[in-house]
């Protein structure tokens, strides 16, 4: 079969952009098409070697830090692409309404939603820009329109993945279409020596909104804890460097570190904390218990797929200071297994996830919807 693989941009790398990676893995002669390709940015460097074939929008000067407000030119970048000589495509796709792409009569489209945009459905995002009233007016015109063309290109998907049961409701409330649960692949590089257990907590995510950095920085101040935070600073989150001023040396600002330190970082850590409010899956809190290490979790989202009460984790069920210190205080007074949170984790392991893409997209699953 002629594949081609197709994501939203290579900019950042985060979970979308490892659930890419593990596909150009799974099919290494498969071009990867994108809006565009930041050269220098994390993805890129990740992806250097690949086959990418980028869009017109690529080569319109500073489009790289536009892309967000020329985001009504999506239907004619994705309709800018030709696919009519592959048998499969199979879309990453997440903001930037990654599917409804030009194909032929047989070629099947499957799309591996991460989520429906969050910015044209009212969930929270990580640049958090509703706050400006230009903005908001801006989204309420741009957005019906992008709303009505995003459920006309979602009709013409042929096979709709989700990669959490979360996100399948969400692909069944807005698109009404049927999906696939396939859970990300979760995979660590192995490293020697790592660290023994450390009195410290941690937390690895890019520095952007939504992700709940603030009831972690100010838990942290009120129960004197240590807290260390992995990450780099992206876009416009204007709160970043007011949670540096508040801090004090027990909270640490690591900015971005290699895969092989962010091994350690895990398997060093008393416990992982993610924060978000209705996270699409999660792939972090996973990655922190296949080293071993438990999590503490806002009840909420895909991360009541992952992790589990009293076994390899616990919850906090408001996102406030008080309800997280709460959980900080209950997990301090709880023991958990390593064992039960790598067993948990290796559910989620790259060769079921590839298993499973490979036996979705395998001609004896050619029927259309």
């Amino acid at each position: 079969m002629k594949i081609a693989l197709v994501h939203d941009c290579l900019n950042e790398f985060g979970g979308a952009e490892r659930v890419l990676l593990a596909l150009s893995e799974a099919f290494p002669d498969a071009p990867i098409y994108t809006a565009f390709c930041k050269k220098g940015s994390p993805a890129w460097e990740r992806f250097r070697g690949k086959d990418i074939r980028v869009s017109w929008a690529h080569y319109i000067p500073f489009f790289n830090r536009l892309y967000s407000p020329l985001r009504f030119l999506t239907p004619l970048i994705w309709l800018s692409f030709n696919f009519k000589k592959y048998d499969v495509i199979l879309s990453s796709a997440s903001w930037y309404i990654t599917k409804g792409f030009r194909k032929g009569s047989n070629t099947r489209e499957i799309c591996y939603c991460h989520t429906p945009p969050r910015w044209l459905y009212g969930f929270k995002t990580s640049v958090e820009l509703q706050r400006f009233w230009i903005v908001r007016l801006y989204a309420h015109v741009v957005g019906h329109f992008m709303r009505l063309y995003d459920f006309w290109a979602a009709q013409r998907v042929t096979q709709f993945i989700a990669n959490s049961k979360n996100v399948a409701d969400r692909i069944w409330k807005y698109y009404r279409r049927e999906s696939v649960v396939i859970y990300p692949p979760v995979s660590l590089p192995y490293v020697d020596n790592l660290p023994k257990k450390q009195d410290y907590y941690l937390i690895i995510t890019r520095i952007v909104g939504a992700k709940g950095l603030d009831l972690a920085v100010h838990a942290a101040m009120e129960l004197g804890i240590h807290l260390k935070i992995a990450g780099k600073a992206t876009g416009l989150y204007t709160e970043y460097k007011d949670l540096q001023k508040i801090s004090k040396n027990n909270v640490e600002f690591l900015g971005y570190v290699s895969d092989e330190e962010l091994v350690r970082l895990y398997a060093g850590a008393k416990a992982f904390l993610v924060l978000s409010v209705d996270e699409d899956f999660g792939i972090t809190p996973v990655e922190s218990m296949l080293m071993g290490t438990p999590v503490i979790a806002y009840h909420g989202g895909g991360y009541l797929e992952t992790v589990v009460e009293g076994k390899t984790g616990t919850f906090f069920n408001q996102p406030t200071v008080d309800s997280l210190v709460d959980a900080v205080k209950r997990f301090e007074k709880m023991k958990f297994n390593p064992k039960d949170c790598v067993a948990q984790a290796q559910k989620f392991s790259r060769d079921n996830f590839i298993q499973k893409i490979k036996s979705l997209i395998s001609p004896s699953n050619s029927s259309t919807r």
